[in-house]
């Protein structure tokens, strides 16, 4: 598995045609940098793009944080892609577009042991498909494409995107079903609101989502931030091990609620978190 791919909760998009913003990005305190060949490249620069990531990589060594989002199956620059970037020391692939299971599983193959594969839905066919794309082995994290899934449904999505709350619930139910870490939720395009963009991660951790897609440098912080436990649940979660410490094995109560196995468990999942509890 690609480094500490299951807690990495910041992922920081980089165009691929402009090779002086790879260091600046990994340098941004990001947990993961994606540098996109899809999107972020125009067609007439697919090829150039590529030859020059591939050749930054060769003479930079092994990036275990850097990540790349290929052009999808269906394009004539994916073949290529593929083949160029799973013979290079880096974290693993994106793929866009993820909607077939099999392809995925065939990509996993070709990268083997050593590297990742994160699946990116963003069209009807891939959201119907999420539980059989996440079960795949070598993918490792689903992430959400909400733009380009609003497109491909036809939605008209408000600002929080409300609508696409039982799409989100359903990524993060794949997600524990196939056994892998928690989903990475979509973008947020604007980058200046930071009130916004707290509000959107936080609405992504409830709902079970552990990491966010960012298209700035600035995002990355207040990403990594909301993703952590706050200092209340971490007051929360150290009064709970101390009531369990000093319970004896009886029953476990604090501050007239009772305390069970999932509250107990929840409570070092935060501390574990914070980096208070070791495993």
């Amino acid at each position: 598995m690609a480094p500490q791919i299951a807690t990495a909760s910041s992922f920081l998009f980089v165009p691929a045609n402009r090779p002086e913003r790879y260091v600046k990005a990994l340098d941004s305190g990001a947990d993961a940098v994606i540098v996109d060949l899809e999107d972020a490249v125009a067609l007439p620069q697919k090829e150039q793009a590529r030859e020059t990531l591939a050749r930054w990589l060769r003479e930079q060594g092994p990036q275990p944080r850097l990540w790349v989002r290929i052009n999808a199956a269906d394009t004539v620059w994916h073949g290529e892609d593929l083949m160029t970037f799973s013979a290079l020391s880096m974290a693993g692939i994106v793929l866009p577009k993820a909607e077939d299971p099999k392809s995925l599983s065939a990509i996993a193959r070709r990268l083997g042991p050593g590297r990742g594969l994160i699946a990116l839905i963003e069209s009807a066919a891939g959201l119907a498909a999420m539980r059989e794309i996440a079960a795949v082995p070598g993918v490792q994290r689903l992430a959400f494409g909400s733009i380009d899934a609003q497109v491909d449904l036809g939605m008209q999505c408000g600002p929080e995107e409300e609508e696409l709350t039982h799409f989100r619930i359903e990524m993060v139910m794949a997600s524990r079903l196939g056994g892998i870490a928690p989903p990475i939720d979509g973008v947020t395009t604007d980058f200046n609101d930071d009130a916004f963009l707290a509000r959107m991660v936080q609405r992504a951790r409830r709902l079970g989502f552990g990491a966010k897609l960012c298209i700035h440098p600035r995002q990355v912080e207040g990403v990594r931030r909301g993703f952590m436990p706050s200092e209340q649940e971490l007051a929360w979660a150290g009064a709970v091990m101390a009531a369990v410490r000093a319970s004896d094995g009886g029953a476990i109560s604090l501050e007239g609620k009772m305390i069970d196995k999932p509250v107990i468990l929840q409570a070092e999942k935060f501390l574990h978190q914070a980096g208070l509890l070791s495993d």
